[in-house]
């Protein structure tokens, strides 16, 4: 209990009080309607959050087979990319003459919009497979791969790389092999730099996966129900796709933080 109480000391609640106290406010304009004459819109384009919620507790089963689907290609391609990343930061730092060169053309690509990146993928993955959702799925995936894999070459190319000199010369002056200086101090560097790379790439796959939904093939992911209930001009269903991916975004950010603090509390 003791420990517990000078954490609880220690711990901000202003850093959590201040985000919260602000969303409860925005939801009492909304709810209230006031921020609905401040913006000058009507609750048609701009639905009331009980409404919203409403339509989410009605539609539970086809919302959460389309948030699955979101998932699968957000998770998925999130894996594929901190795994595809993660070995190019190794390759960088095995081949220092050339990987920083090489980092700087992969991260040129993050300047390319993810809203260009998708379309062109849906074309080139058309003669994957004869069923449209795996096609879409394939296009999906790629596109988050491309999107995770950049934060995490870099983030891991430095962790391989910014190592204390006096820690890399005590290694060599003890024989050291480099495999055994890559694994016992290079590999360990980088774990805090995993992380760094993952609070982005978390998040933008989240909002890769629901860009690339927009022009995907088949009809199922929250992105793309968003996008088909604005053209048939149902607000209140797109606005509760929103408020689930927000969700998504949310919950899925906040499990990362959970495993940084569980895998580096040590190390702080």
């Amino acid at each position: 209990m003791k420990n517990i109480r000078e954490k609880l000391s220690k711990f901000d609640f202003s850093a959590i009080l201040a985000p919260v106290l602000f969303g409860v406010f925005i939801m009492i304009l909304w709810q209230t309607q006031l921020l609905h004459k401040l913006i000058g819109t009507d609750v048609f384009t701009l639905p009331l959050p009980g409404r919203i919620v409403r339509i989410i507790l009605d539609n539970s089963p086809t919302i959460l087979q389309n948030t699955g689907a979101t998932l699968i290609a957000a998770l998925g391609g999130l894996l594929f990319g901190s795994l595809l990343g993660y070995l190019l930061g190794v390759l960088a730092a095995i081949f220092p003459k050339w990987g920083s060169g090489g980092l700087t053309i992969v991260s040129a690509f993050n300047a390319v919009p993810i809203i260009a990146i998708a379309p062109i993928l849906n074309n080139l993955t058309k003669s994957i497979s004869d069923e449209p959702q795996i096609r879409s799925m394939v296009a999906k995936i790629l596109v988050v791969t491309l999107t995770s894999m950049i934060p995490m070459s870099v983030n891991a190319y430095r962790g391989l790389t910014n190592v204390k000199p006096f820690s890399e010369d005590l290694m060599k002056s003890l024989a050291a092999s480099n495999w055994e200086i890559f694994s016992k101090l290079r590999l360990p560097n980088s774990v805090e730099y995993i992380f760094t790379a993952l609070r982005i790439s978390v998040p933008g796959a989240v909002i890769s996966a629901l860009v690339s939904e927009y022009f995907a093939e088949f009809i199922i992911g929250v992105g793309r129900q968003i996008r088909e209930n604005i053209v048939l001009a149902q607000y209140a269903t797109a606005w509760s796709y929103i408020t689930v991916a927000c969700l998504v975004g949310i919950i899925l950010y906040v499990l990362l933080l959970i495993a940084e603090h569980a895998v580096l509390k040590k190390r702080r």
